[in-house]
């Protein structure tokens, strides 16, 4: 028996690294699954929807029920679609997102003048003139402005590649001002999200991931236990001088069964 009824699992550098699979991260899976312990896979990645992750790792054998999948972009256009109905967002971001936001029937505009709402997020062909653009759209102050995740890092194969967060900061310098909220991990909105797809208390709710400032800090605020894998982003160096703090650290997913 295990005290624990569910876990949400972060996917990039916790069971993935760009599209491979970490080494026995499987085994970690699997003793989740045997624990009878329901797993809600939760990225902060804003490129993709939720069947994303089932095809990707099908091919390892491993089973993923996409409704038990939430990214930041599936979250932000749940959101997006409860509080701003009817309205039309500027969007800086993929065209992926952007697909999955025009799923949800939001509307979108290209034109910065016309925009109800504003949404930042991870770009490749972000540049001199969307960060103008972007300017543009926020001279309005009642204007909402939202971002889709706070990474400011995403890891890849071999590094690190700018994320969200570079591109949010750059926006909030031009306009001078804050987004009114960032919708992924940690927000409150992301950890509302998880626990109502799971139905489980968050006493009883794992938060494994590798990054301290989104995953340990998602579970931290939320009253879930909170498991750092050292897989990803933070480290060794990091934990030791960061003011969040996990309740426990693993080398990898791999071992979640100590948990258990």
């Amino acid at each position: 028996m295990t005290d624990y009824e569910a876990a949400i699992l972060d996917v990039d550098g916790t069971i993935v690294r760009g599209d491979e699979l970490l080494p026995n991260v499987a085994d970690g899976l699997s003793a989740l699954e045997d624990a009878d312990v329901s797993r809600l896979l939760f990225s902060n990645n804003p490129t993709r929807a939720s069947g994303h992750y089932g095809e990707m790792l099908a091919p390892y054998g491993i089973d993923i029920d996409p409704e038990y999948v939430l990214t930041s972009a599936t979250v932000s256009a749940a959101y997006l679609e409860e509080t701003h109905p009817d309205e039309t967002v500027y969007l800086v971001g993929s065209d992926r997102l952007e697909g999955t936001l025009e799923a949800t029937a939001i509307e979108l505009t290209d034109d910065p003048d016309a925009a109800d709402v504003v949404v930042g997020s991870f770009d490749t062909d972000f540049s001199f003139g969307t960060l103008w653009e972007s300017l543009r759209a926020l001279e309005d102050d009642t204007v909402p402005f939202y971002g889709t995740d706070p990474d400011t890092t995403i890891p890849i194969e071999d590094g690190e590649i700018p994320g969200s967060g570079a591109i949010l900061a750059a926006m909030e310098s031009v306009a001078g001002r804050e987004p009114d909220a960032v919708l992924g991990k940690p927000s409150p909105i992301a950890a509302d999200a998880a626990l109502e797809r799971l139905g489980s208390a968050p006493e009883r709710t794992l938060v494994v991931g590798d990054r301290l400032d989104t995953d340990i800090e998602l579970g931290n605020r939320a009253g879930m236990t909170t498991v750092l894998v050292e897989t990803g982003v933070s480290d060794d160096d990091d934990l030791e001088s960061a003011t969040t703090e996990p309740d426990y650290v693993l080398e990898s997913l791999a071992e979640i069964d100590a948990m258990l």
